[in-house]
């Protein structure tokens, strides 16, 4: 019985392989070769992959981009706040003789930049006791406050 299957196995095997090699085989060429023919149809079936490649590859493109010019923007601002004559032409413009000197001098010794932005990184409800002026107060008048 053993050998009877074995033998039957065996002859299946012969018979898919010569229907392969002399009628399938051949009528496979066929329909691919009259696929080749047709124009386009690669492109028909392929194209809900590639409309998802292109959705995917968009969302990421803009993730990107949203990160990188935040983080353009951000350094941006931190440089602003790194350039020591900041501090030089805020107090130009509120008329501080003694602020602007502190400012120059650390600027010129090199200490612009360690010195840093001394108002608070929040807005806070201030009122103002003098008038802003743009013109700086003379000299002799800080000495006496």
């Amino acid at each position: 019985m053993l050998t009877d299957l074995a033998i039957f196995f065996a002859a299946e095997v012969v018979l898919i392989l010569g229907l392969y090699r002399f009628l399938l085989r051949q009528w496979i060429i066929q329909h691919w070769e009259e696929k080749l023919d047709e124009e386009g149809w690669l492109l028909i079936r392929l194209e809900p992959v590639v409309d998802e490649i292109e959705d995917r590859m968009h969302e990421k493109l803009q993730a990107f981009q949203d990160s990188f010019f935040g983080s353009v923007g951000a350094m941006t601002k931190k440089a602003a706040d790194l350039d020591p004559m900041n501090g030089l032409r805020k107090a130009a413009k509120n008329g501080d003789w003694t602020t602007m000197m502190v400012e120059y001098m650390a600027n010129k010794s090199g200490l612009g930049a360690l010195m840093g932005d001394k108002s608070p990184k929040e807005a806070t409800d201030q009122t103002k006791t003098r008038a802003e002026t743009t013109v700086p107060q003379p000299i002799k008048g800080v000495l006496k406050q």
